[in-house]
């Protein structure tokens, strides 16, 4: 397998400013992704797209590939991850042989592990047709959810709900945690989407590897972790 790991960082950030270089265990918070991703042999190079020239100066010091600054009309409030993603791997597939998978990697999920990422290259090897999405089970399960009537009343959110069952006794529910999307650029530039109405699951049990750092209680819940139990999930 070819697989491009891709890094999206954008420099505006309005919840945490600064995010994807903020310092965590020591280094950058880009770097943990970076550093993730090299080594794993199905991984042809790790591309950063980034509209900064700072982060750009820091994924290039901790060894990945910063071929140029995002223009800036992929670099607003409203440009999508997907055509950031389908502009990079253009360009990639221009200079260099075809890839067989895109490996978006987002910055803010800094304790995803190399064994993780290698076990979701293995899934999607089986059929590179169909995307595998990082996932993990929430105690949050839809079934007990509830939602506020327009007379202010309590009603379940779903039909057929489960209010009476016990937890043990719900189906067990999944939410995409951010970490890993693997896709084909085939599909991706059909679909326009890293996400299929049928995916395949990787399950990821840590809940320190699926942590998703989008706020400032994020972020010193991050530092937190990482000063209770080191890099190590």
């Amino acid at each position: 397998m070819r697989i491009l790991a891709l890094i999206l960082a954008r420099g505006g950030s309005k919840r945490l400013p600064g995010k994807n270089i903020l310092p965590l265990g020591g280094k950058p918070l880009i770097a943990w992704s970076i550093e993730a991703a090299k080594g794993i042999p199905d991984i042809c190079d790790v591309l950063v797209s980034t509209d900064d020239e700072k982060i750009a100066h820091v994924a290039e010091k901790y060894g990945a590939m910063v071929p140029w600054l995002r223009p800036d009309y992929l670099a607003t409030d409203t440009a999508t991850s997907v055509d950031a993603a389908l502009h990079a791997v253009d360009w990639y597939e221009s200079v260099n042989q075809p890839v067989n998978g895109i490996l978006l990697l987002q910055p803010t999920s800094p304790f995803r592990t190399s064994r993780t990422i290698a076990k979701g290259i293995n899934i999607f090897s089986l059929n590179p047709t169909v995307p595998v999405i990082g996932v993990s089970a929430t105690h949050l399960n839809p079934l007990w959810m509830l939602k506020i009537d327009d007379d202010g009343s309590l009603t379940p959110f779903i039909n057929g709900h489960g209010m009476n069952k016990r937890s043990q006794d719900l189906p067990v529910a999944y939410i995409v945690n951010g970490s890993v999307y693997l896709i084909s650029p085939e599909v991706l530039r059909f679909q326009k989407s890293f996400i299929s109405e049928k995916c395949r699951p990787l399950i990821i049990e840590s809940e320190k590897e699926a942590l998703d750092i989008d706020n400032e209680w994020d972020y010193n819940f991050a530092k937190y972790l990482y000063e209770l139990i080191g890099s190590e999930s």
